[in-house]
């Protein structure tokens, strides 16, 4: 009882020792990043959150909350997130006392063929006996190294990683949906333009078959025409599967079985307008803004955290124990003042001699530390290669599209002039299915650049860091959940 009443004193000073944390203290590491994008003059200094809703399409917004609320890999980083706050919990109780409550009862028959059994029965004790117990026993680690304050540093670092990681993941979500929205709409638009020109392609077969039966065109302008005709129908296929292939790919990214949206999408409709991206213009506030970047260095903290957890087993490793209750041969007397029973202790547990075990478990640490750098440098790198490419991309975009608006009004108007020309008997034939031919694949350019420009917006949303913001993150990942 007396080195049980000393405990108190015990705690008290390991206590006062449980001060020195050992392992480096995790400092940010350096971007090393200019001071401006090269493409800076594409940026707006607005903000990107919902970026989506610069389209102005509803549908588009309405797919891409579905898709945030429904899709599996999202719903798979979101339990990540539970598992990592899981772990963050069980980290921080380890630096906890634990208390468990422990009672039992047994019973026991001597062997009078052993030592103690003959001593029993020559002295006359019963042979078989029950023996009752109840207490309260804990224990508690001393944290004198700062091992377990480490370990709670790095499952807190890996939390925010996991968060920040389930924000890379719904930006990622966003713009696939988009993206694959927008791929929809410019195949529906490449199809209607060859679905017109079709049916212009159609009333020339008409007009040349008039003309042979008159004996005014040959038989080879009536074939030649035919094969355009023919031609342009082919053309047609691949663009119907490849609308069926998006309308599938979009009702699985909002988590739904394929068929599910074909009602709401398979009326064309045309290509959103491609709004201009918004945010800083500054690379060190694009490491603030991309969730990918952001994981990557909680992750660099996390594994700096590691080392320090490897360096505490140089030291001894510190536990209190302690013991209250009561045992008894007979239940009657289990809880009278005779019964009770205390202890209380410490132990030690060194790695003094283990063959460099240690030596070998810290340098593993120093290796996936400089590991994490490169990670977290290598995702500042393609970050900013991911906003300079799509910047790039939107401007030409913008260039190209309005190049081909042009040409398209121009060749329009010659096709028409071709065709009137053909009927008075100007020009020949050739000179009309060639300014058919011009038209259609001019205008099948213009459908999938706007919808590359588009796209490219979404590109540069997804690059800059769509609207992702580091107090939100949670929210965003656990939303629905």
């Amino acid at each position: 009882m007396r080195s049980f009443a000393r405990l108190p004193s015990i705690l008290l000073a390991a206590t006062a020792l449980a001060g020195c944390t050992v392992g480096p203290t995790y400092h940010p590491p350096e971007a090393g990043l200019t001071s401006r994008f090269l493409a800076a003059d594409a940026i707006l200094p607005t903000g990107n959150t919902d970026w989506w809703q610069g389209f102005n399409d509803p549908i588009l917004v309405s797919l891409i909350t579905k898709a945030v609320a429904g899709n599996t890999d999202l719903a798979q980083a979101r339990a990540r997130i539970d598992q990592s706050r899981a772990e963050a919990r069980s980290v921080n109780a380890a630096l906890l006392p634990t208390l468990d409550g422990t009672g039992g009862v047994s019973t026991n028959s001597q062997s009078l063929e052993t030592p103690v059994g003959k001593v029993t029965q020559i002295l006359g004790l019963p042979r078989g006996y029950n023996a009752y117990s109840v207490g309260a026993q804990a224990s508690w680690e001393i944290d004198l190294f700062g091992g377990l304050r480490r370990a709670r540093e790095a499952a807190r670092a890996d939390l925010d990683a996991s968060q920040a990681s389930a924000g890379a993941v719904a930006i990622a979500i966003s713009a696939e949906t988009a993206d694959s929205y927008l791929t929809l709409r410019a195949l529906q638009a490449r199809l209607k333009v060859a679905t017109d020109l079709e049916e212009s392609e159609h009333l020339l077969v008409d007009l040349v078959h008039q003309r042979f039966d008159q004996g005014v065109s040959a038989e080879r302008e009536l074939n030649r025409t035919r094969a355009a005709l023919d031609g342009i129908r082919a053309q047609m296929s691949p663009l119907r599967a490849g609308i069926q292939a998006q309308l599938n790919r979009l009702d699985v990214l909002v988590g739904e079985q394929p068929g599910s949206n074909h009602a709401l999408l398979s009326d064309a409709r045309p290509i959103p307008v491609a709004p201009m991206p918004s945010g800083s213009a500054a690379p060190a506030d694009l490491l603030r803004r991309r969730p990918d970047v952001i994981a990557a260095e909680h992750r660099l903290a996390a594994a700096n955290a590691r080392i320090g957890i490897a360096v505490a087993d140089y030291y001894p490793h510190v536990s209190l124990s302690g013991l209250l209750g009561a045992a008894s041969l007979g239940a009657s007397s289990l809880f009278t003042g005779g019964a009770v029973q205390a202890s209380g202790g410490a132990g030690v547990r060194w790695r003094l001699f283990d063959f460099g075990r240690v030596d070998a478990e810290v340098a593993g640490a120093h290796g996936r530390q400089a590991e994490a750098l490169a990670a977290w440098r290598g995702s500042v790198l393609v970050a900013a290669e991911d906003v300079e490419t799509a910047l790039i991309r939107l401007a030409e975009a913008h260039v190209e599209r309005a190049a081909l608006t042009q040409q398209v009004a121009s060749l329009t108007t010659a096709r028409n002039q071709s065709r009137q020309a053909y009927r008075g008997g100007v020009v020949s034939l050739i000179e009309v299915t060639d300014a058919d031919r011009e038209l259609l694949t001019a205008s099948d350019r213009l459908e999938t650049v706007k919808a590359d420009e588009a796209r490219a917006a979404v590109a540069a949303y997804r690059a800059l860091g769509g609207g992702w913001q580091p107090e939100v993150a949670a929210t965003i990942a656990s939303a629905n959940h």
